[in-house]
């Protein structure tokens, strides 16, 4: 075996465990923003947030599937709110679970279930709401734009 192959054997490795690591940070900060009532689920309301105080938005998560990949709209909506994320330095990431997003965001019975193809977690005040799995979230992201990967995609744990 040579160096190549035993180094990508471990860049593999390095990046599977990188990706479980960020699916559970980022299931831990939604249950825990969506317990500090710092949680916005669907597009027109996170687009509404990003309109009205756009400073408040700390993290981004876009999440679709098979089914909504053609959705022409929802890929619309989608460069948008990533071209203001970028603009605005809000770290994005996605998801291709939107079951399990549901899960993890619940709704109320009598409710309808709820647009999770776009979250947002939203602090009200800079210094007021500091998470670790947020912080973890961060350096995810900041690690995948050093190789150019945008728009990282996690995988969440299963359950």
């Amino acid at each position: 075996m040579t160096f190549e192959e035993l180094s990508g054997q471990d860049n593999v490795a390095a990046t599977g465990d990188r990706m479980q690591s960020a699916g559970t940070a980022l299931e831990e900060l939604l249950v825990s923003a969506k317990k500090q009532d710092c949680l916005t689920v669907g597009v027109y309301e996170s687009a509404q947030v990003m309109n009205v105080d756009p400073d408040s938005v700390a993290f981004c998560v876009l999440a679709t599937d098979e089914e909504y990949e053609c959705d022409i709209a929802l890929q619309i909506h989608f460069t948008l709110i990533q071209a203001f994320c970028f603009d605005n330095d809000i770290n994005i990431v996605r998801v291709n679970d939107i079951e399990r997003l549901a899960d993890i965001v619940g709704s109320n019975q009598d409710e309808e279930p709820k647009d999770v193809h776009c979250m947002l977690v939203t602090s009200p005040s800079a210094d007021s709401w500091k998470d670790s799995a947020l912080e973890r979230l961060g350096l995810f992201c900041e690690e995948s734009r050093n190789v150019y990967e945008w728009v990282p995609t996690i995988t969440l744990p299963e359950r």
